[in-house]
């Protein structure tokens, strides 16, 4: 009698078109299919991650093996220490002669899939293509030299043409423009309340889920309130409520900020996407149905789907493109480490405030509150980048390795040497203050450079640009803020370097256990 041939499914693999199983069953038939699935404890705890990010991943994962079984599959979940531990037990009671798999999105468990599994389990282990990115189908930089820069906007063209998205029949982008981020820039006007986004009623799987989470104590928020998708229907269900209610403004407002609420019109998709629930290249033809019927304008359209098959994919690309030495890069030299504020949103900085309290709340802030609040913070203050991207890979329920590092140590910090971005995105308080209304109950002053009362975001950018003006004037991009040094004699240079000193000094520092490295 023949063996049984296992897939193993990883939990941030949920698709129903997952391409070992949809291989495996065309090869062997459903009835010598066994899937497995592990939710692996030490990959689990390799940082406290965030209560609501816990319960996501191990909901979602035990939904999709019970839809699984209901489809006439014979599926084992399982939890164990790791997952090298699940699978030989799962093969020790089945006796499968072959594991099939598809790579991981992540560079540690897809390197121990492609190189130590046969190994570790003593039979044959095929690792296929990972098929969640559209990458995967299409690369628009198939040979990349080792250091060059590449932009995101050539390569989110060459997307746009290869997937026929808003693209006219004479090849033209539609509207006559490939890009409007010029155009979605917009503060939110006082006056505005926008939708609120859908929640989800917690089932019996959820809700105990979430009593495991709690009794274990382990990780930062709360898993109480916890109301996202972790069903493909949910998810489904979400973007639809995204498509009808807040699309349309998302293009205007995609940069908007505002103290008390955090998700404005974004979709808040992106945890569903990261694990499979939603299909990205289904979500930006979707997108480009409801302009094509009149429904968004063509601003809001571009924006979203340039985030989903631009941003997201130039961001995976660049992960595996820079691994290993993404996780150590460092450009800046920065040493300082992770202040306790960005634990418990204990700072008289309104901005931080706000938002590091929303994320113990949350475990969720979009994406310029990231990159102008949290990174440009700490790109100012001179933090590691490297605790920095643990503590992001700790509190966002979004967080995944090839997700965070790009973004954050390549983009929000530019520490690796401009490969991801062009400039290191640094602001003062005049950013904020325009974008958003946490200036207004702030002890700080926004219109204040140094001295008492200056917003630490100016004395910080300015002696940022003291520190490291020579580089920084190197690059064309960053002319006019350079520039704008001529402006300060030596006595205010000095000044600012000292509120910068004092300031730093007075951060309490925080340390993060260290990143383990069993899936």
């Amino acid at each position: 009698m023949a063996k049984p041939v296992t897939v193993w499914i990883l939990g941030d693999q949920l698709r129903f078109d997952h391409p070992a199983l949809v291989a495996a069953e065309a090869e062997f038939g459903r009835e010598r299919l066994r899937i497995v699935m592990v939710e692996s404890r030490s990959w689990q705890r390799r940082l406290p991650f965030h209560r609501k990010r816990q319960v996501l991943h191990a909901s979602a994962a035990r939904h999709f093996a019970l839809r699984l079984e209901a489809a006439g599959y014979q599926v084992e979940h399982q939890r164990a220490q790791t997952s090298r531990v699940g699978l030989a037990r799962h093969l020790k009671r089945t006796g499968s002669g072959r594991v099939m798999t598809m790579a991981a999105a992540d560079s540690v468990p897809r390197a121990w899939q492609q190189n130590q599994a046969t190994t570790a389990l003593g039979l044959p282990v095929e690792v296929l293509p990972n098929t969640m990115f559209l990458t995967g189908r299409f690369d628009p930089i198939p040979q990349p030299e080792p250091g060059r820069r590449y932009v995101m906007e050539t390569f989110y063209r060459a997307m746009r043409k290869r997937f026929s998205l808003l693209i006219e029949a004479d090849g033209a982008p539609t509207g006559g423009k490939w890009n409007y981020d010029a155009e979605n820039r917009k503060p939110l006007p006082r006056t505005f309340r926008p939708p609120p986004y859908p929640r989800f009623e917690p089932d019996a799987i959820t809700r105990d889920v979430m009593d495991e989470v709690e009794a274990e104590g382990f990780g930062v928020g709360s898993a109480l309130g916890f109301d996202l998708a972790v069903t493909h229907e949910e998810a489904e269900a979400a973007f639809a409520d995204f498509l009808e209610n807040r699309l349309a403004s998302f293009g205007p407002y995609e940069d908007a900020m505002r103290a008390s609420e955090g998700v404005l019109y974004h979709s808040v998709l992106s945890p569903q996407m990261n694990l499979g629930l939603l299909e990205p290249l289904a979500m930006a033809q979707a997108a480009e149905k409801v302009y094509r019927a009149g429904g968004v304008p063509v601003t809001s359209a571009e924006g979203f789907i340039r985030q989903i098959i631009g941003w997201r994919e130039f961001i995976f690309w660049q992960y595996h493109r820079q691994m290993p030495a993404l996780r150590a890069a460092n450009r800046w030299q920065a040493d300082r480490p992770l202040p306790r504020l960005f634990w418990d949103a204990q700072t008289d900085l309104n901005c931080l405030r706000a938002v590091v309290s929303r994320l113990l709340d949350t475990g969720y802030t979009h994406h310029i509150e990231r990159l102008m609040v949290l990174c440009n913070f700490a790109l100012l203050a001179g933090i590691d980048p490297a605790a920095v991207a643990d503590w992001f890979l700790t509190f966002y329920i979004d967080s995944h390795d090839w997700v965070v590092l790009p973004n954050v140590i390549g983009m929000g910090l530019n520490a690796d040497g401009g490969l991801t971005a062009t400039k290191p995105y640094i602001a003062s308080a005049a950013y904020l203050k325009r974008m958003g209304d946490f200036c207004c109950d702030c002890a700080f002053r926004p219109n204040v450079r140094e001295g008492p009362g200056a917003c630490p975001f100016n004395f910080l950018y300015w002696n940022f640009l003291i520190e490291h003006e020579a580089e920084l004037r190197a690059n064309p991009r960053l002319g006019p803020a350079v520039l704008g040094l001529a402006r300060l004699d030596a006595a205010e240079r000095e000044r600012i370097r000292v509120d910068a000193r004092q300031f730093l000094q007075g951060l309490e520092p925080y340390a993060i256990a260290a990143v383990a490295d069993t899936p």
